[in-house]
């Protein structure tokens, strides 16, 4: 998996650059993501948020998830492109896979929050599948 890896907006404003490998990296089928993308799902990698450079204004739209607590979705605000977001664990920041410069080697783990998906999603059988968030600590219980 690719380690150092960078990515934008459409017009160019917003720049990241990220030089740790993803954390994880999976498909988000909640009704937040869908509406957010105007699709059945968001493709998105988890990092570590000391990992990441974002150069230029981002603009977040807070919000209360299904965990209950507050997330952010990150966008620029000149053209409107989704990038990154901000998930309750403070130490992670999304990326949407979408804005990678490089999205070919985007490889998604999981569907989470599969009990939301659309009926006319068609969804890849080989990956692990989740009614909502998996165990965030499997070894724990």
């Amino acid at each position: 998996m690719t380690i150092s890896f960078t990515g934008g907006c459409m017009c160019g404003a917003v720049r990241y650059e990220c030089t740790a490998p993803p954390v994880i990296a999976g498909n988000c089928h909640c009704r937040d993501c869908q509406q957010a993308t105007g699709s059945a799902f968001a493709p998105a990698l988890l990092v570590p948020r000391a990992a990441v450079k974002v150069t230029g204004e981002v603009k977040y739209y807070e919000m209360t998830g299904d965990s209950g607590e507050i997330v952010g979705r990150g966008f620029c605000p000149q053209c409107g492109s989704r990038l990154l977001s901000r998930p309750p664990i403070p130490e992670l920041m999304g990326i949407m896979a979408g804005s990678l410069d490089d999205p070919s080697w985007f490889e998604p783990q999981m569907d989470i929050y599969v009990d939301s998906s659309q009926p006319w999603d068609v969804m890849n059988p080989a990956l692990p599948k989740f009614p909502k968030m998996p165990p965030m600590n499997p070894s724990a219980e």
